[in-house]
């Protein structure tokens, strides 16, 4: 393998157009990839789209990079798109983008740049890979922003020593000014906010048209039936808005039983929990936790770290929060931060 051969994927957004810049410019031999991962033809021309290939395709050409289309979607499909159906008739409010970071960008994707003779992939991703005392680590990017280590938290060692991020110093505006300033066609193209194969980030109706509607049944509330829902699929727990009942005051989805199929409505304050259990857990200053650690951890992306402790329990762990946090959903990330260390995370499960 080549040390100054690096594929990096190119979606056609701004970051990797500009991670792939500043990677040319630091000396390596760069191969553009835009990795095909479904056949679903987003309306704002998501990551898939023939309007992405178009631009990535530009941006190689402008910067002096070969580009290649490459088609990753069987591994899609079995990584990403069939558990996330699956989370959601399970009950639960699945994280696809930590699961395609896994699977596909960093184990397909790496695979295919071994192949090429390039030791590394890169991506736009906000967030940086460091290494100490012979572990490689993963810390928040510079852009508290736009920092993505939430979406990273199961690299493995393996992964991070073969992984470029060169956008992790940087803001997203300073990434959009390098663009503008290369005369990148993207500098001014939105950030897409949608799940990538899911057209109009209409989630539910994708789940249906393959899996078939998800059955009707009851709201139950305060231990009696007081509506009936549209299927599981269409709700999370912490949800208050679209549950299309009244009952004189707000009520929020504290529980989804797919076993009976039913859904569990709570007042508020009755959505805030202060502990939580977690499995798929990976950690990356450390192989196991053999002890409680004290640390700080979100429950979702944009949300604030808050202080916690971590207990060993089974095969997984158990997080105990200082103060109670809202509406933990089964399904999601629970990731784990020493100040602006990833320590590493779990999927949540009650």
């Amino acid at each position: 393998m080549d040390n100054k051969t690096v594929v990096i994927g190119m979606s056609g957004g701004v970051d990797s157009s500009v991670a792939a810049a500043i990677l040319k410019e630091q000396g390596y031999n760069v191969i553009g990839v835009t990795m095909k991962l479904h056949e679903t033809e987003q309306a704002d021309g998501g990551c898939c789209s023939v309007s992405a290939v178009s631009d990535a395709l530009r941006v190689a050409h402008k910067i002096g990079i070969p580009h290649y289309v490459m088609n990753f979607t069987k591994e899609f499909k079995e990584s990403v798109i069939d558990y996330f159906i699956e989370e959601y008739k399970s009950g639960r409010t699945p994280n696809p983008c930590t699961a395609c970071n896994r699977y596909v960008k960093f184990e397909a994707l790496l695979k295919k740049a071994h192949a090429l003779g390039a030791k590394y992939v890169a991506t736009g991703h906000y967030a940086k890979i460091t290494q100490r005392d012979g572990r490689y680590l993963l810390e928040k990017a510079a852009d508290d922003k736009k920092d993505q280590t939430y979406f990273l938290y199961n690299m493995t060692q393996y992964q991070l020593a073969h992984t470029l991020m060169p956008l992790y110093a940087i803001t997203k505006e300073r990434t959009r000014q390098i663009a503008k300033d290369l005369g990148l066609i993207v500098a001014e193209k939105k950030d897409s906010q949608e799940i990538c194969f899911v057209p109009d980030n209409g989630y539910a109706s994708f789940i249906e048209g393959i899996s078939g509607k998800s059955p009707e049944g009851d709201f139950v509330f305060d231990g009696k039936v007081v509506g009936r829902h549209k299927g599981i699929i269409h709700y999370t727990v912490g949800q208050r808005k679209g549950l299309g009942i009244a009952l004189g005051e707000p009520v929020y989805v504290t529980k989804i039983d797919p076993s009976s199929n039913r859904i569990y409505l709570g007042v508020e304050g009755s959505q805030l929990k202060d502990e939580l259990t977690a499995s798929n857990v990976n950690f990356i200053p450390f192989d196991t936790l053999s002890e409680p650690i004290g640390c700080s951890a979100k429950i979702r992306y944009n949300s604030k770290a808050a202080p916690c402790t971590v207990f060993p329990e089974g095969d997984g762990v158990r997080v105990v929060f200082d103060t109670p946090q809202r509406a933990p959903a089964p399904g999601q990330s629970v990731v784990f931060y020493n100040e602006n260390l990833v320590l590493g995370g779990g999927t949540i499960n009650a």
